[in-house]
């Protein structure tokens, strides 16, 4: 059995510890008592990102998005969808508009871009709309 692993909680930046079996189990953060590793893609910006990144054990995939981008309003439920179907993972949508400071320092050049982070660091990336099929291939190929 593995070891307990860190998860930032999207809502009030608290470093919980959370068995891998578990996170199926919806946990709740030991602060806030709100979902620490939900089964949706929570949005995160300038000030949060960086400390959820760094503090969060779990692969992390980001969207970065925004409101008037038409594949980006196309490609967010095949993001969703698979947020539900992967509790192992956590997702993160990030408004590249309400995030300039993250969308810089990520180097975003177009939107969607999809990130995926292992210990903080960033090791894949696409850019443009991804069906959830397409996404979950692409997580699975970069995570091997």
């Amino acid at each position: 059995m593995k070891s307990a692993m860190l998860l930032v909680c999207p809502h009030c930046g608290t470093r919980n510890r959370v068995p891998p079996e578990r996170l199926a189990e919806d946990p709740s953060c030991g602060r806030c008592g709100q979902p620490v590793a939900p089964r949706h893609p929570v949005a995160l910006g300038d000030a949060d990102l960086p400390r959820y990144l760094q503090g969060t054990e779990a692969p992390v995939v980001v969207d970065f998005w925004a409101a008037w981008c038409g594949p980006c309003r196309s490609y967010a439920p095949h993001f969703a969808q698979l947020a539900t179907q992967r509790p192992e993972l956590r997702f993160v949508k990030v408004d590249s508009d309400a995030a300039p400071q993250a969308s810089a320092a990520m180097q975003i050049r177009s939107i969607p871009t999809t990130l995926l982070f292992v210990g903080g660091r960033e090791v894949a990336r696409q850019s443009g709309a991804m069906t959830a099929a397409q996404l979950a291939a692409w997580l699975d190929g970069a995570l091997r």
